[in-house]
């Protein structure tokens, strides 16, 4: 009898524990998303959902545990093995992050140029096949201010595709858009997934989007991962009959409130809790408060 190879997670995630000072962001956390599978992490804002997208992209390391991407251990890679590593996936970023000083096609174009020896003809063509996949390419030769936010997302989603990435991060890819153009994002995310057998990582607090492009989903709060199941699992909960959520025990009850986004429950509660002048003034006194800048500067041309 033969016996089937065993399928290697794209990304593992291992007991991760990261902190700031004294915060800790994640805390003990597990994860594992499996070869062609479009996994949605949720949570609420400060729930350490984008701490743990930056770990997986390798932009931040472990206080302990193991983060692995296509079967490596980011935190062990040098420079040059990591970069490496980082031409087989592609992010969308929240806002697209497109260069606003290059159009369209040359956006798509850079990492092409950067990361490939391919002849300027050649990449066109790629470029071209890209912008078809997202709608985009009547709109090539167009400039960033140009165009509407949902095509600035298509356009970065088209960037991202650029190097045919085995794995695809999406931050927030709802963010800042109408229903409309939102629906029409989650559909080129379930097509790209479909068509071409990418692996999508989708890092999201849109519900409507989580639960349309989602084959499974994890839940984050407070650091903590609270539950890892199928979409229908979590449908279960956001449709259970109200007169039974007696039976639902406070886990599924936190669970429950964010993803049908009730104005009552233990979310709630446990913000209601909290001491608001500690919170106010984060334990400092007044009068040591000091002028600080941004926490991130700019470090691109508007």
């Amino acid at each position: 009898m033969d016996v089937e190879p065993e399928v290697e997670p794209v990304v593992e995630i291992i007991d991760l524990v990261k902190s700031f000072d004294d915060q800790v962001v994640l805390n003990g956390v597990n994860l594992t998303v499996m070869p062609g599978e479009t996994m949605v992490v949720m949570g609420g804002s400060g729930s350490g959902k984008s701490t743990i997208l930056r770990h997986m992209i390798g932009s931040l390391y472990p206080n302990s545990g193991c983060v692995k991407l296509l079967g490596k251990d980011l935190a062990t890679l040098n420079e040059d093995e990591l970069n490496e590593t980082r031409k087989k996936f592609g992010i969308l970023f929240q806002s697209g992050a497109l260069f606003n000083s290059m159009t369209v096609a040359e956006n798509v174009a850079l990492p092409l140029r950067e990361h490939t020896m391919l002849d300027e003809h050649i990449i066109d063509i790629v470029v071209t096949i890209k912008l078809e996949l997202v709608g985009l390419r009547e709109h090539a030769d167009k400039y960033p201010a140009q165009i509407s936010g949902g095509m600035k997302k298509r356009a970065g989603l088209a960037r991202a595709l650029a190097l045919d990435p085995q794995v695809l991060f999406y931050d927030e890819p709802s963010a800042g858009l109408d229903p409309v153009t939102s629906a029409e994002i989650d559909r080129l995310i379930i097509a790209l997934s479909k068509d071409l057998g990418v692996t999508s990582i989708v890092v999201t607090h849109e519900m409507d989007s989580a639960f349309a492009v989602g084959d499974r989903m994890a839940m984050l709060d407070g650091g903590r991962m609270l539950m890892i199941d199928t979409r229908e699992a979590f449908e279960e909960l956001r449709d259970w009959p109200q007169d039974r959520v007696g039976e639902l025990d406070d886990r599924q009850l936190t669970i429950r409130q964010f993803i049908r986004g009730d104005a009552e429950g233990p979310i709630t509660r446990r913000k209601a809790a909290t001491n608001y002048a500690e919170d106010l003034l984060g334990g400092v006194e007044p009068d040591s408060c000091a002028e600080d800048g941004p926490a991130v500067e700019s470090t691109r041309p508007t």
